[in-house]
């Protein structure tokens, strides 16, 4: 079981420094606006909200650039952000190619991802996941986001499976830690190298 952005792509923060260029916002500021948002909102992450559904990507912009905004003391425009920030990760073809590789063997593969409704399309031309995965969990589809637990045991349900059968590879210690609690094998990615070494180790004890 594998995340997508981060792990199949380019770093996330990478995207961020790339769009440094088109919107001259720093990478640094979009932690500081996002707190003001959440604090404003009652402790509501907005970037959470995006994540399940509850809100439109165009009301998530509109809440960033305000905050951003105030942040940076000038006006910010987020006209197409989720298409340039898209663009600008790259594909980990080289994780992607040793996926397809274990799939090839026989290993069974499930995606699960915390993403934006709005962005389906643009992130699933990056590869083509559906090829080696039965199933893709997507926060934005199901109401829920990692590391809630629920979504965890949404991808087990689909696949058959319980969580000690199953490998789980993400760019965050905190959906790491919460994969662990569960019972799941778990590899936190932080280089292509490192993680195809650790995935090996781990399925040659399984």
């Amino acid at each position: 079981m594998s995340d997508f952005g981060g792990v199949l792509t380019a770093p996330l923060l990478q995207g961020f420094a790339r769009l440094q260029g088109d919107t001259a916002v720093p990478p640094e500021a979009f932690g500081p606006a996002l707190a003001r948002a959440t604090a404003a909102a009652g402790g509501r992450n907005p970037l959470f909200e995006l994540e399940v559904g509850a809100i439109p990507e165009a009301e998530f912009l509109a809440t960033l650039e305000r905050e951003l905004g105030a942040v940076v003391g000038r006006p910010v425009t987020l006209h197409g952000f989720g298409e340039r920030y898209m663009t600008a990760l790259d594909a980990n073809e080289e994780l992607f190619a040793y996926y397809r590789a274990l799939h090839a063997r026989g290993l069974r593969f499930a995606l699960l991802t915390n993403n934006v409704r709005e962005w389906e399309p643009l992130w699933r031309a990056k590869l083509p996941v559906d090829e080696i995965c039965e199933t893709v969990v997507d926060s934005a589809f199901v109401g829920l986001r990692k590391p809630d637990p629920a979504i965890y045991a949404i991808v087990l349900e689909r696949l058959g499976l319980p969580a000690a059968a199953c490998v789980f590879v993400d760019d965050l210690a905190v959906n790491i830690e919460a994969a662990a609690a569960l019972g799941f094998a778990t590899v936190h990615f932080r280089a292509t190298g490192q993680a195809i070494d650790e995935l090996d180790a781990l399925i040659a004890l399984k």
